[in-house]
């Protein structure tokens, strides 16, 4: 089940690499899988305020909505406000709720959101990195107040800082980063382990630039896979950014996409049952790497083949996980 899409000709600046072309390159990259009757496309619907409260200030709410109803405006050097962004991004935050429901009611067993703005760094009280309001968050925290435990893997190449942050002391959520270091926003440390709380609940993996794909299928052998069976989710919710492509222009690690379809399978499989996974679009800068990563993941995930670009091997990295690890288990042993 596709939800959305959800993008905005208006909703973009002259050369902004957060631009509408992605969401149609995305939905490309589904037509490229010919999946037919199989597919199921479903328009979104806006993100009320108490939904969007849950994890959002009222203040940062407000601030986008004045922002957007004084004809907009810029939030830092990267983020930005057009007239119609609030109704944009609440319709992307209300996608992924819209998903849960579809899943829910047996509409499919797995469902893409496809929508822009992306969400994983906006924080609970302000914009940043292209991100307005967190997507993914908004339907994790639907889920918790559900009584579900929550896995969110965030594999964009940047870390989501605003995800972590919102869940860093919620034990009920999961979340497991895998991005480039150092690079924006400079968060997602190996020895950053959760709040006293909700201590070992959160796991990053940073990766150093030019890390091809296996040393994440590395990584999610030795340390995420170990975390998530012991967590235990009801839900999987994938912050599903394509920029750590090798072709992508806003950064360095040198995945594929038969490495992103090798992710997809690995993810995918944690889920407990059938409509229990997620994607959310988060980052993906060039247009043809993000087609052909849709087209793999997705493909992955329903079983037709989406890309004859193979995964990669041979990057910088490997000998770095041990220390991931280590630092991991340091920080996990000093809060004891």
């Amino acid at each position: 089940m596709v939800v959305g899409p959800v993008t905005g000709e208006a909703h973009a600046q002259p050369g902004h690499p957060e631009r509408p072309a992605r969401v149609a390159a995305v939905m490309e990259g589904i037509a490229d899988l010919h999946l037919g009757d199989e597919l199921v496309v479903v328009p979104t619907r806006r993100a009320t305020r108490p939904e969007l409260a849950r994890v959002h200030t009222e203040v940062h709410l407000e601030h986008l909505i004045r922002l957007a109803g004084q004809g907009g405006g810029s939030i830092d050097a990267d983020t930005y406000v057009t007239p119609e962004s609030w109704d944009i991004a609440t319709q992307a935050a209300g996608a992924g709720l819209l998903a849960i429901d579809g899943l829910r009611d047996g509409r499919a067993e797995l469902a893409f959101v496809v929508a822009r703005p992306p969400g994983h760094h906006a924080v609970g009280d302000r914009a940043m990195g292209f991100c307005l309001l967190n997507n993914v968050a908004v339907a994790a925290a639907a889920l918790v107040e559900a009584g579900e435990r929550v896995l969110i893997v965030d594999w964009d190449v940047h870390h989501g800082n605003g995800t972590e942050a919102l869940f860093w002391n919620e034990p009920r959520v999961l979340y497991v980063s895998t991005h480039q270091w150092p690079c924006y926003p400079g968060t997602g440390r190996a020895g950053d382990v959760g709040g006293e709380r909700a201590l070992g609940t959160t796991l990053n993996v940073p990766l150093p630039p030019g890390a091809t794909g296996d040393v994440l299928r590395q990584a999610f052998d030795r340390l995420v896979t170990p975390a998530v069976e012991a967590f235990g989710p009801t839900w999987v919710l994938i912050s599903a950014g394509f920029d750590a492509h090798r072709a992508d222009p806003l950064a360095d690690l040198a995945l594929t996409a038969g490495d992103f379809a090798e992710l997809a399978r690995v993810v995918g499989g944690y889920a407990p049952t059938p409509g229990r996974l997620v994607l959310f679009l988060e980052g993906g800068y060039q247009l043809g790497a993000l087609r052909a990563s849709v087209a793999a993941t997705l493909g992955a995930l329903v079983g037709v083949a989406g890309s004859d670009e193979g995964p990669s091997s041979g990057g910088p990295g490997m000998e770095w996980l041990g220390t991931v690890a280590s630092r991991r288990e340091q920080a996990l042993d000093g809060a004891d």
